[in-house]
């Protein structure tokens, strides 16, 4: 079993990064060489900035390129809660905004030929219990009347049709929603990037950022360069000068495994229309199949932070779980096994906008591979002046109380969430 991505072990090579120092300067130096960071540098480029993107490591390879796979519609919110805690032109702005986002995905992948394996599947949300299930019932009718014409109900009697599991009690089907191959995707998006013009440089990690009288001065581990315009995608980095932003996300474990290829028979058993599929729980799971018929399987199956050891219990636990719900699976091998980071916003929204001359969207919350491309095209208009390009610019967002990056409440918080799926 390789503890690694998936995705990121079977991509292509990158080819693109530049090498040597970085130039002296830039018309705008993007920090972040995930998605957002990316799709980004691509459009600013296109645009016939001069652009020079900054990555730690290597592209896409955080959370870009460790994630679930799936590309879906719709937020990460209750449709209604948002709607009556928001209201519903808000919630609605914010629903339509993650259409787009897709829209957005299939868009450049279409213009600059990524080789992905890209297809609309649909989404379908599964009721663990059979409460969740009446509670879809009210969802669905309030999607429809609002937002989602085609959002569509899988009654029990039906749940068959859609997946070879005991374990569930009907389900929500949302039929925009996509998947992909990450790493390649990933690897497509730089590679167009380069073509646009920007340079893109690997293993450049940030150290400090000044104002100067032209705007700033980036010092990174491949050279200092000035810029006339900053943007920050970084994530939650855990280094250099982000303390403004530390406060203000919490990084969140998330771990997947990946099965052995499976049989086309037993694919057929257990699922049977190949979509994204997620489950109702606060503490649940994520599964898709993958280009070359594995069970990709996910979850925050402990509230933890992702190393070596951590994954691999994580594994376990994912592992188990997976054959509770498909005993066909018993006996399978686990391929892979890997973790990741969710950097969450204390309300589970993004957030985009301006500090200190600075530009950032960052924080999506576990629903980052469609808003972040998204959100990386917007930016060349929000960095233009074009604010209403941003879905979340009303949003405010003060620091986390008593937190300085460092998440010590995360076992209170995954106790409290263990704690709701048995009582709810």
């Amino acid at each position: 079993m390789k503890l690694e991505s998936y995705w990121l072990d079977t991509a292509p090579r990158f080819l693109g990064a530049a090498n040597g120092p970085v130039p002296p300067r830039a018309d705008v130096v993007v920090v972040g060489g995930g998605f957002t960071g990316l799709s980004a540098a691509l459009e600013l480029a296109k645009r016939g900035a001069s652009v020079v993107l900054l990555e730690a490591g290597r592209i896409a390879g955080e959370a870009s390129g460790r994630n679930g796979g799936q590309c879906n519609t719709g937020l990460a919110h209750d449709y209604a809660d948002l709607s009556n805690r928001l209201g519903e032109a808000r919630a609605r702005a914010y629903w339509e905004a993650y259409d787009a986002a897709v829209a957005t995905v299939e868009r450049i992948i279409a213009a600059e030929a990524i080789d992905c394996d890209f297809q609309r599947c649909g989404k379908l949300k599964l009721a663990a219990k059979p409460e969740h299930y009446e509670k879809l019932v009210r969802v669905h009718e309030r999607l429809r009347a609002s937002v989602d014409p085609n959002v569509e109900l899988v009654p029990p009697e039906r749940l068959s049709d859609e997946i070879g599991s005991s374990g569930f009690y009907g389900g929500l089907l949302q039929r925009q929603g996509a998947q992909m191959h990450m790493g390649k995707f990933g690897v497509g998006l730089g590679q167009a990037a380069v073509r646009a013009g920007a340079r893109v440089y690997e293993n450049a990690a940030v150290q400090a950022i000044e104002r100067t009288a032209g705007g700033f001065r980036l010092k990174s581990a491949r050279g200092d360069i000035d810029a006339a315009q900053v943007l920050l995608a970084t994530g939650n980095s855990s280094l250099g000068p982000f303390g403004y932003f530390r406060r203000r996300l919490v990084s969140v474990g998330s771990f997947i495994i990946a099965t052995a290829p499976l049989a086309p028979t037993l694919i057929n058993e257990i699922t049977p229309t190949r979509r994204n599929y997620v489950t109702t729980k606060n503490i649940g799971n994520y599964f898709r199949l993958t280009p070359d018929n594995r069970l990709l399987f996910g979850g925050r199956a402990r509230f933890a932070l992702s190393n070596p050891k951590s994954d691999t219990k994580s594994g376990r636990i994912l592992a188990d779980t997976m054959v509770r719900l498909f005993p066909q699976l018993a006996g399978t091998g686990i391929d892979y096994c890997w973790g990741g980071l969710v950097d969450m916003t204390a309300d589970r929204l993004p957030r985009a906008g301006e500090h200190e001359g600075m530009f950032y969207s960052l924080g999506y919350s576990g629903h980052g591979v469609q808003m972040s491309v998204h959100m990386g095209s917007q930016m060349a208009d929000i960095m233009a002046g074009k604010r209403d390009s941003n879905p979340w610019r009303d949003l405010d967002w003060p620091a986390i109380p008593g937190y300085s990056g460092k998440p010590w409440f995360l076992p209170v918080v995954g106790a409290w969430y263990k704690l709701q799926d048995i009582l709810h």
